[in-house]
């Protein structure tokens, strides 16, 4: 299936501050020639956050920046927290959105499997500040929140009246799939739509107004992407994957996944 050229594409998720130097300068040369037109930088932590925004300052009509903390790690104290959200209150004009934030489902499990406590309810309290900061500014959250999390995280967003949200890499039940699509959330798929059926069964249900392509990057794949550094040229392979999946035209596809994410980050 050829893929159309003259509609570029974006990467809705990348941690490009994760990548070495080499990478990231690398990586953001070849983005032309890719047919890549930007990225949306997310942020781990307060020293990724200074990162990605600094890379953004020095590439700013490629690289928009998104601040926040990661919840798969520890808790940060609470002079870490006040600290964080000090800086991101002095910086947010400069941010695209608030993320990546969420809850740590991962950690949670892997936890539970070896029979250690775990309390979700610093995390839950973390996400909320996050939610909060997001409605104050009006600013789209990027959220990390799977399965019976993303019930959670639904439960905020609503609280707070927070519409704006992209849950990336989303897995979860028909009915919080249901839920997030009437409350008008996003979702982005990663190049595992390729080879993964709970992906793909998830593209096919999808409001295509909804959606958008992204590589969580330098995170590595399987498949056919075995081997390769995580690149956002990939996000071309996730647009034809869901052409095939929807039966889409991919012109209409490459459309439908460029205009939702600048509409969605208000792109310029």
């Amino acid at each position: 299936m050829k893929m159309p050229t003259h509609v570029p594409f974006i990467d809705a998720h990348l941690h490009l501050d994760q990548y070495t130097p080499a990478e990231q300068q690398d990586m953001l040369r070849s983005l032309p020639s890719h047919q890549v037109e930007a990225v949306i930088a997310v942020s781990m932590h307060l020293a990724s956050s200074q990162a990605t925004m600094d890379l953004a300052a020095r590439h700013p009509h490629a690289v928009f920046p998104a601040i926040g903390f990661h919840p798969e790690q520890p808790l940060p104290s609470p002079s870490e927290a006040e600290q964080l959200f000090d800086w991101i209150e002095r910086r947010i004009d400069q941010a695209v959105a608030i993320g990546e934030v969420g809850l740590p489902y991962y950690s949670r499990q892997e936890a539970e499997q070896a029979g250690k406590p775990w309390d979700q309810s610093g995390y839950v309290l973390l996400l909320e500040r996050f939610v909060r900061l997001a409605k104050k500014h009006d600013k789209p959250i990027v959220l990390h929140a799977v399965y019976e999390d993303a019930d959670v995280a639904c439960d905020l967003l609503e609280q707070y009246q927070v519409n704006k949200a992209h849950f990336h890499w989303f897995k979860g039940s028909p009915e919080t799939i249901r839920r997030m699509a009437d409350n008008g959330y996003y979702v982005s798929f990663t190049p595992d739509i390729v080879y993964e059926e709970e992906i793909q069964a998830l593209a096919r249900v999808y409001p295509p107004g909804q959606i958008m392509a992204e590589t969580d990057g330098p995170w590595p794949f399987e498949g056919p992407f075995a081997g390769r550094m995580t690149h956002p040229a990939m996000t071309s392979r996730v647009v034809q994957a869901w052409c095939e999946i929807t039966g889409t035209e991919p012109e209409a596809a490459v459309r439908i996944f460029y205009e939702n994410t600048k509409r969605f980050y208000r792109l310029p």
